[in-house]
């Protein structure tokens, strides 16, 4: 039988649980390495999904706690999109993706997992990324540790100016 490592996730299985919606929390908190924060913006953020669809999963967050685009106002709008082109523009330069999901999942029915604050996500795909390990073994298997994922883009996000 393999074993399939994770070390990281027991942290997360005996961290307590909180209602807080993580968008507004960890902004706020100012600690950007512990929260995976790799830019802040004047109206967004950028910050890595640390339950990835895949590899590099970033999300662009509007500070403002909002549940649907058609809310933002313009600034907020330009800034998101901005930030989406360069977390594409960052993440071909550090991994070398061959495509992308990208999109924002608005309301619980369609898999917001937070409906209440939007975020855009930035998944980055590679040819046979998906295998038989998600369909038979129920398994997600992500090849690199998330501190990895941010000190390898975390330097391209300090030199980024908007």
């Amino acid at each position: 039988m393999k074993q399939l490592w994770a070390p990281w996730r027991m942290e997360y299985i005996k961290s307590e649980k909180s209602d807080e919606c993580i968008f507004c929390v960890l902004p706020s908190s100012q600690d950007d390495e512990k929260n995976h924060i790799l830019f802040r913006g004047k109206h967004s953020f950028v910050i890595m999904n640390i339950f990835p669809y895949n590899c590099a999963h970033l999300m662009v967050s509007p500070y403002r706690h909002i549940d649907c685009i058609t809310k933002q106002n313009d600034s907020e709008k330009f800034e998101v999109n901005q930030l989406t082109h360069e977390c594409i523009k960052i993440l071909k330069t550090v991994s070398g993706p061959d495509g992308f999901n990208i999109g924002y999942n608005i309301g619980k029915a369609a898999g917001a997992g937070y409906d209440e604050h939007i975020h855009c996500h930035i998944v980055p795909r590679w040819s046979g990324d998906t295998n038989f390990m998600p369909v038979l073994g129920k398994v997600k298997v992500h090849p690199e540790h998330l501190r990895s994922t941010y000190e390898k883009l975390q330097p391209h996000f300090k030199n980024l100016n908007l």
